[in-house]
């Protein structure tokens, strides 16, 4: 599993705009083959940060994402706004566990085996 997460910051005067252009964007790249989630959302905090969070299932489903016209107008789309900061990365994941326990505890260890 990869997941890309990271922020977009932009004049806060044209979020709203940005977000509402790439809706239908993110509506196809769901689409794609091993896609778990794709999502850009407004920060309540910091006018003009975007969040950006993806789940792809493996390396072949984002390297197909990064050839898809998708990707390429999500790019342009970015770049028409004219972003003060993007920091985005990649993160491979080796391990996933739900956070509650099966007594409903929330834990921050790893409790469950491989």
């Amino acid at each position: 599993m990869i997941i890309i997460a990271g922020t977009i910051d932009m004049d806060p005067d044209q979020r709203e705009d940005a977000l509402e252009e790439a809706r239908d964007l993110m509506g196809e790249t769901r689409t794609q083959n091993g896609c778990h989630h794709y999502v850009w959302a407004a920060d309540g905090f910091v006018p003009g940060r975007i969040y950006v969070f993806e789940e792809w299932a493996e390396t072949d489903a984002l390297a197909s994402h990064f050839a898809n016209r998708y990707y390429k107008e999500m790019l342009a789309l970015v770049g028409r706004y004219r972003p003060r900061r993007v920091e985005v990365k990649k993160y491979r994941v080796d391990h996933v566990e739900p956070v509650y326990d099966d007594k409903g505890v929330p834990r921050a260890d790893f409790f469950t085996a491989d």
